[in-house]
């Protein structure tokens, strides 16, 4: 492999099956993880044990809307226009934003900072790629005890096997 600029492969970019299967795939990382929480939201909004409200047609329409415009209008501004300007050479993420940060910074202190910040946004990004389906898992075998009760003692082995 060269380190040659002149002799690396061009950029293809995808097309058809591919590339909706690529778009499939990021519209999945986008809402994969704040997906979950609205299933979260709902137990505790109706079934909380201190601030529940009625379960009725109009209050279910209502936090369903709720939920919704939210995650689109968050997912639409938050990557639309923050995540995909920051553009590192084609690359993207939090170490990206973190390279186009210490190119504007000149200052040795706030480039330490910044580093700082980046590691702990990495670190952030990894918690939390590891404890979201660990708890969604939890959750779905919770589930079971509402068919029947007796299966509580079967939640935790279930889940870690999963």
């Amino acid at each position: 492999m060269s380190s040659n600029p002149s002799s690396a492969q061009p950029i293809t970019h995808p097309k058809g099956a591919r590339l909706a299967a690529l778009s499939l795939g990021a519209v999945g990382v986008v809402y994969g993880d704040i997906g979950t929480s609205p299933l979260y939201t709902l137990k505790e909004v109706f079934f909380s044990a201190t601030h529940s409200i009625a379960l009725t047609e109009a209050n279910v329409f209502g936090l369903l809307s709720i939920i919704f415009w939210v995650l689109t209008i968050v997912v639409a501004i938050k990557y639309a226009f923050l995540i995909l300007r920051a553009d590192n050479q084609g690359e993207g993420g939090t170490m990206a934003l973190l390279a186009l940060a210490l190119r504007a910074v000149s200052s040795v202190a706030r480039r330490r900072y910044l580093t700082l910040f980046g590691i702990f946004g990495v670190a952030l990004f990894f918690g939390d790629s590891i404890i979201t389906p660990a708890v969604s898992v939890l959750g779905a075998m919770e589930g079971l005890t509402e068919i029947n009760p007796n299966l509580q003692v079967f939640v935790v082995p279930v889940a870690l096997l999963i």
